[in-house]
């Protein structure tokens, strides 16, 4: 996600309009239309494993794996985002009768960029956590390194953080039913030397 490119504030009504009639995706967030920026090799590479992996493993089960052209919007209306790949159970929600836009939601994967990480990482996981209520598992993709970072949310509201780092080890989501192996989500995605070394020295440090 860019940063707002108008300072003009806009209502979810008129970004609905908006979008469905653009040829480029924007998300919006509380009054402000924001283009998506482009993507990377690596990042097309995971997203596609991902989506191959996770709609494999659910075929047949009653929840299915959603495209990133797939719309999700906040219980308030005050984010309409497009995550990486989503997956619902049970029957779909949409906001209108268009459907391209889902209200329940049970896991959401994001793949991780420096336009985005901080986003991602911050308002746009919190406003997931306090107004979505449907997300069980949010579930962000480094594509710099192989190291998955899942947060599943509790009975009691609060949310279990667990870190998955290396191409042996499985990312594994009970709400779901479904573990994909990190060699599978990274299948093709070439790492830089010095970013995995840096990357280990600070999970050295760390602990």
């Amino acid at each position: 996600m860019a940063l707002p490119q108008e300072k003009l504030l806009f209502s979810p009504e008129q970004y609905l309009e908006f979008e469905r009639e653009a040829e480029e995706r924007s998300e919006y967030f509380d009054g402000y239309i924001i283009k998506m920026a482009g993507e990377s090799l690596s990042h097309s590479r995971i997203c596609v494993n991902l989506a191959r992996e996770v709609s494999t493993i659910l075929r047949g089960k009653p929840r299915e794996a959603l495209s990133p052209n797939m719309k999700v919007r906040s219980e308030n209306k005050g984010m309409f985002a497009y995550p990486d790949l989503t997956v619902v159970c049970g029957e779909p929600v949409f906001h209108d009768r268009q459907r391209d836009v889902l209200l329940n939601p049970r896991v959401i994967f994001e793949v991780l960029s420096p336009s985005t990480e901080k986003f991602d990482r911050g308002a746009k996981f919190m406003r997931y956590q306090s107004k979505l209520p449907s997300l069980s598992d949010y579930i962000l993709v480094s594509q710099d390194v192989p190291f998955v970072e899942h947060y599943a949310r509790q009975t009691g509201g609060g949310w279990l953080y667990v870190s998955i780092f290396g191409t042996e080890n499985s990312l594994r989501i009970d709400s779901i039913d479904c573990t994909v192996k990190l060699d599978e989500i990274y299948e093709r995605v070439e790492f830089d030397e010095k970013q995995m070394s840096d990357f280990l020295d600070d999970l050295e440090e760390e602990d």
